[in-house]
């Protein structure tokens, strides 16, 4: 897919600092104003939601903006993914089995942009700018052609049917498709549908694990079943290290609550280890979407927890946790978008959120 140019990081965040001068926030009934554009009373700077926990490796919260919510009414918001060359994004809400669209020029939404879309979570874009969804009702990963067709890249494993695909990334140098298993669109009914009997299940059909799709061959591989319930996952800037979410900690009593990391050797992955652990403060959510950025800090989507732990969580390269970005809702999935890959969308619960950050995404995707 093709890249903008990369700008300097001084005129990054130069205008990203201009930008979020120039953009209005508006007012709720309690708590800071979050509403885009609707003319009710400025959240005062800095955002007291945006938290340098550490103040000296945090350096990405800016202080002349905040955290805004774009749109709402969702029924469960995932998947965010961003579009360099057409400069949009796009995210699913999978309760109500579409996919939306945000224009970056003046942040129209357009709903049902995909529709039905298979009850999908993530997505992400290939190198050719094609979009790849994981599709809960239909257990696969698939990919949306220029001419509209449908492939379908996988719909089964080594070990059989699969249970859920859930997210997805793109390796940029082979074009091989990574994604996890961990199975939780397969076993809920949607709101006014149920999958087919034959594809629902009360457990899980296999066992929850992460895979890769060669882009020459299609062949598709087991590349790791050690985290319990494998949700989001992402590479680190040089490719070296992939990341893995583990979730379930709220349901299941052997789950953890932590983040995987890989050491990447083409196509395999060795040395699984702990990154880090969602633990804060004596309370334990869940990590679901992960991004890096391009200093290597690790930005997870978070929640489960309530008030002061639901957002996002950044981990520096060692592991520490040294910002948060507070929400009102479940983080569920985050991207780096915009022409400068320096704006975070966060999809959390029934709502789209922003905030420009003074870093940039390592990847658009």
């Amino acid at each position: 897919m093709t890249q903008p140019h990369a700008a300097g990081r001084r005129t990054v965040l130069s205008a990203t600092a201009l930008a979020a001068i120039a953009w209005p926030a508006a007012a709720q009934d309690s708590g800071p104003s979050r509403d885009y554009g609707r003319g009710g009373p400025p959240v005062r700077y800095p955002d007291a939601d945006v938290v340098a926990l550490d103040t000296k490796r945090f350096s990405a919260r800016l202080g002349n903006t905040s955290i805004r919510r774009l749109h709402t009414g969702m029924g469960w918001a995932e998947g965010p993914a961003w579009h360099a060359t057409g400069r949009f994004l796009i995210w699913s809400d999978i309760p109500n089995d579409e996919c939306l669209r945000l224009t970056e020029e003046d942040r129209h939404v357009s709903r049902r942009f995909r529709s039905p879309s298979g009850y999908s979570n993530g997505n992400t874009f290939d190198r050719e700018g094609r979009q790849i969804a994981c599709r809960h009702f239909h257990r696969d990963v698939v990919r949306y052609e220029p001419d509209g067709q449908l492939t379908v890249l996988a719909a089964r494993g080594p070990d059989g049917p699969f249970n859920a695909p859930n997210d997805a990334v793109v390796h940029p140098q082979d074009g091989a498709i990574w994604f996890t298993d961990p199975g939780y669109g397969g076993l809920m009914n949607y709101e006014g549908n149920r999958l087919p009997e034959a594809a629902r299940s009360p457990r899980p059909l296999i066992k929850e694990a992460v895979y890769r799709i060669d882009a020459g061959s299609g062949q598709v591989e087991k590349v790791a079943d050690q985290p319990f319930k494998p949700n989001g996952l992402c590479f680190s800037p040089d490719y070296r290290t992939l990341y893995v979410a583990d979730t379930g900690i709220s349901h299941y009593p052997e789950a953890r609550s932590i983040i995987w990391a890989y050491d990447v050797e083409g196509a395999r992955l060795s040395n699984p280890r702990t990154f880090c652990s969602m633990e804060m403060d004596g309370r334990t959510g869940m990590g679901d979407g992960i991004r890096c950025d391009e200093d290597g800090n690790l930005w997870v989507g978070a929640g489960w927890v309530g008030a002061g732990y639901d957002g996002v969580h950044v981990f520096a390269p060692d592991g520490q946790r040294i910002g948060l970005i507070k929400l009102p809702e479940i983080c569920a999935n985050i991207c780096f978008g915009g022409t400068r890959r320096n704006q975070l969308f966060m999809c959390a619960g029934q709502s789209l959120y922003l905030l420009p950050v003074e870093t940039r995404g390592a990847h658009f995707c």
